[in-house]
């Protein structure tokens, strides 16, 4: 009888054992929900694997030995936990987070050192995402130094990115303000990740606090400023499936129905690029539709009624459109769809600012 023992990214260098056997009987989309919860149920046991064994392993064998997307929340977690430790202990020592500063930099100077080694492939493309994330991280601290923050409700470092395990229900959130959101388990591979800016920062609270209030989010600007991608990389931060949808005049509200329909369903992130290319029939009809998915959200319900069809919801679904404002050919969004998103303005980067800090960089790692 077949079965599945685990699962390969698509570019075929990184490879997760299941928990288990997962036995492949019966109906296609039986087995087909059944490994999407084998592969939710191995990654959060190699999340809790993971948090022990970057307290005891040195850093290179545990990069090796543990998953790329494992790898970056794990860090993440340590991250967060050594700072807030360093902001509660200023009140007794006021060198906490100039030391907590130090150790950031061995760790990413270790990283550093690391990509002049004879690494394989897998582990090379780890280390090179690890030291973006870590470059954040020394970037946040060097903020809260300057800052003089001394407790941890400070908006800036409420408003970060931080991820937390949670002993008591047995799981990860991630918490931007008062938004938690809970990781979604969804195997991403090894893939790459953006270079984290402010800018993303900003996007990353908008985006956060949407979902949080059950809405959808809107960010909005020219092309080119990272609009789409900084939701997929929200998207992979959460350990969530994004699915990107470029709108056009020739989709229908019959379409975008089924659309909103499996995002509900599958609880997975959708981005709907250029979403005001969409003729002004078909938004004012996406409005009610949309409308029913919130409605349900707001209501804590597992279940809606949209277009006479009765669907399932799960309530981590997320819907973002982006629009790039004043171009030709684009349609006026309806106040009805407009007050369902938040928005937030993306602009274009400071490249003057970008190349200074680039400079910067490269003095520190010289």
């Amino acid at each position: 009888r077949p079965f599945a023992v685990g699962m390969h990214t698509r570019t075929g260098i990184e490879y997760i054992p299941f928990h288990a056997e997962c036995k492949l009987m019966g109906k296609v989309e039986n087995y087909l929900a059944l490994i999407l919860k084998f592969m939710q149920e191995s990654l959060k046991g190699i999340v809790k694997t993971s948090i022990v064994d970057i307290q005891r392993m040195e850093q290179i064998p545990w990069i090796e030995k543990t998953p790329s997307q494992v790898c970056l929340l794990t860090d993440l977690m340590k991250f967060i936990q050594n700072t807030e430790t360093a902001i509660t202990a200023l009140a007794n020592n006021p060198n906490a987070m100039k030391n907590n500063l130090d150790e950031q930099k061995k760790s990413l100077t270790s990283l550093i050192k690391a990509v002049m080694q004879n690494l394989n492939e897998e582990t090379m493309a780890k280390v090179m995402v690890l030291i973006k994330s870590e470059t954040h991280s020394r970037d946040v601290i060097e903020k809260l130094i300057q800052e003089k923050v001394s407790r941890i409700d400070d908006f800036v470092w409420q408003s970060q990115l931080k991820a937390y395990w949670s002993n008591e229900k047995d799981d990860c959130h991630l918490n931007v303000c008062d938004a938690e959101l809970w990781y979604g388990y969804e195997y991403l591979g090894n893939g790459d990740r953006l270079v984290v800016t402010p800018l993303t920062d900003r996007i990353y609270v908008t985006a956060t606090q949407a979902l949080h209030l059950k809405m959808g989010c809107s960010p909005a600007g020219p092309a080119g400023t990272g609009k789409t991608e900084t939701t997929k990389d929200l998207a992979s931060a959460m350990g969530k499936a994004c699915y990107v949808f470029n709108c056009s005049e020739q989709m229908d509200y019959k379409g975008m129905g089924d659309i909103f329909r499996g995002l509900a369903a599958s609880g997975s992130w959708g981005c709907f690029d250029e979403f005001n290319r969409l003729v002004p029939e078909v938004l004012s009809v996406c409005s009610m539709q949309f409308k029913c998915v919130t409605d349900a959200l707001k209501k804590g319900e597992s279940t809606f009624i949209m277009e006479e069809k009765k669907c399932q919801l799960d309530p981590t679904c997320g819907v973002f459109i982006t629009m790039n404002p004043g171009y030709l050919g684009r349609s006026e969004l309806p106040e009805g769809l407009k007050a369902l998103f938040r928005p937030i303005t993306v602009a274009v980067p400071d490249f003057e600012m970008i190349s200074e800090n680039c400079l910067m960089a490269q003095g520190f790692e010289d």
